[in-house]
């Protein structure tokens, strides 16, 4: 793997190239580098490129997950590059009609007792749109804690607001209209395995390499920077967790239950991986008091946001086997 300059070099070369702009989604990560190129993976490999599945259909499930995680900084970028790209497509009633059915689809998703068994695409599209809903529900975590409400200045006065979004929103199609290559990416990040829960991923070779790649980045990262305890903490939530919000009491009193040095980082994790939107600037002051680097908050955040996904990613695949019993 190439040295922490050289990476972050090469991962805001491909976002520049392949994205249309160098994304604050993902340069949020670059105090941690590989960090950064893990969420570059998943989000290339699932959502710019495009092999069974057309970009209007992924930005659509993009920013039903975003809606559905209250992250109005990716539901705005989602729906003006969707629309842009809708603009500059024929129009196609039946088209439209089954992009519903998976914008649906994706938004029940978000909890263990409203996905639905009944899948509205092939067992081919699997990899790519699970991927997608895993990216975005991943990413939005991590917007929700490091970025504004809105990708646009806020000296933008709210009449000239949608204006300017259209304007956001056609440059980034120009680049979502050209095609990627698949696995261009994957060069970024050593090789290894694909995490048995991440089966899903198996039908498409480039999106099973960037998720094996990335979870094994982010789980390491999490090594490093969450205590073990509030690993074990994590992980011992999210079993019993079906994608409700949190009871904020028996939460705080989880937490209370760590070492007292361990907190913090508690805290992060947890609101991190159940409420993102919720995360204050007084909880991560607190971290900082013993861990002020920002690469610690960041790998920190990371990690429980990829443990929140993967835990989402869990139910999905049962539903998914219902309906489509050759998948993993």
């Amino acid at each position: 793997m190439r040295r922490a300059n050289g990476l972050t070099t090469s991962v805001y070369r491909q976002v520049e190239r392949d994205f249309g702009m160098i994304a604050p989604p993902v340069a949020l990560h670059s105090p941690a580098p590989s960090v950064m190129a893990a969420c570059w993976l998943m989000l290339r490999e699932s959502l710019v490129v495009t092999d069974r599945v057309d970009r209007d259909t992924k930005e659509a499930v993009a920013a039903a997950v975003s809606l559905g995680n209250v992250c109005p900084y990716c539901v705005d970028v989602h729906s003006m590059t969707l629309e842009a790209l809708s603009v500059a497509a024929p129009d196609d009633p039946e088209t439209d009609h089954g992009v519903r059915r998976v914008v649906d689809w994706a938004r029940s998703s978000a909890s263990a007792t409203t996905t639905t068994s009944h899948v509205p695409f092939p067992l081919t599209h699997v990899p790519e749109l699970v991927g997608v809903v895993l990216t975005f529900h991943y990413i939005n975590r991590m917007v929700n804690t490091f970025l504004p409400d809105s990708p646009l200045p806020r000296s933008i006065p709210q009449a000239a607001r949608g204006r300017t979004l259209r304007m956001l929103g056609r440059f980034m199609s120009t680049a979502a209209q050209v095609h990627h290559a698949p696995g261009a990416s994957l060069e970024l990040l050593p090789a290894a395995p694909l995490p048995s829960d991440l089966a899903w991923a198996r039908g498409n070779p480039s999106i099973a390499e960037a998720f094996a790649r990335a979870t094994a980045t982010i789980d390491a990262a999490g090594t490093r920077s969450a205590p073990e305890t509030v690993r074990a903490l994590l992980h011992r939530i999210l079993a019993d967790w079906a994608g409700d919000p949190p009871d904020h009491a028996l939460v705080a009193e989880a937490v209370d239950e760590l070492p007292p040095s361990d907190r913090a980082a508690g805290r992060i994790a947890v609101q991190t991986a159940l409420a993102s939107a919720q995360l204050d600037s007084s909880t991560i002051a607190e971290f900082r008091k013993a861990r002020p680097d920002d690469k610690s908050l960041v790998e920190l955040t990371s990690w429980a946001s990829m443990s929140a996904a993967r835990r989402i990613g869990s139910w999905i695949t049962v539903k998914l086997k219902e309906h489509h019993p050759l998948l993993g």
